[in-house]
């Protein structure tokens, strides 16, 4: 097998959705910081949204599997705590499927400025807790649906 070049490595990872979030992949996401060739092993380097995030088993077994099945032998998964991840890392990609599938993605102001299914403005939260711990619960006041929104991190 020809080695892939690392462009390749990315559009291949681009393709691994995210298990809490399927309509954003690991790589919109920004948690994939980086894919490297030392000699003949491919190391990658993750870096999870928090600490404690209890998906991370899930998504390095989900990028060990899609190189796998495209005939990586040698893989190394590096998890890289420092930098930590921001919701800076999201891609405009990203934030746009985020918002087409109902979820608010992250304001720098602290909440979203429009509901992502009417996208009025006129939203309130309802809790600081969502579906997950990094997001918060919303609802539009105007087609009265509630909503997940991504906390800035």
């Amino acid at each position: 097998m020809t080695r892939p070049s690392s462009d390749q490595i990315w559009q291949w990872l681009d393709t691994v959705p995210d298990p809490e979030i399927p309509v954003i992949s690991l790589v919109d996401l920004g948690v994939i910081r980086g894919v490297e060739w030392n000699g003949d092993v491919l190391t990658v380097a993750v870096t999870p949204t928090y600490s404690g995030c209890p998906a991370t088993t899930i998504i390095n077994l989900d990028i060990e599997t899609a190189l796998r099945d495209k005939g990586i032998e040698k893989l190394e998964l590096k998890r890289q705590l420092s930098p930590a991840w921001t919701t800076d890392w999201l891609s405009d990609k990203g934030r746009a499927k985020l918002e087409d599938y109902g979820i608010a993605p992250p304001q720098p102001a602290g909440g979203p400025d429009r509901c992502p299914n009417c996208h009025s403005g006129n939203v309130t939260k309802v809790s600081q807790f969502g579906s997950t711990p990094c997001k918060a619960h919303w609802r539009c006041q105007d087609c009265l649906e509630p909503f997940d929104y991504f906390k800035c991190i």
